[in-house]
């Protein structure tokens, strides 16, 4: 594995995050600025949380850690 795209899970979440942020912009105008922006924000957490994990890997101390 070279990189945290070779992950499974990293192609899944970032499927449904690219899924996600195209349904919530299809939402009624009053929806779309507040609430469809918090879940555009959450579903892009999701990967972002897979990332930083797959960085902290190489340290090993923090790694242990989690």
């Amino acid at each position: 594995m070279k990189s945290y795209k070779d992950l499974e899970i990293y192609r899944i979440s970032y499927a449904l995050a690219t899924k996600i942020h195209k349904m919530s912009l299809k939402l009624p105008k009053y929806e779309l600025y507040e609430e469809g922006g918090q879940i555009r924000r959450s579903s892009k957490g999701i990967t972002s949380c897979i990332v930083e994990g797959y960085g902290r890997n190489r340290y090993k101390a923090d790694f242990v850690n989690c």
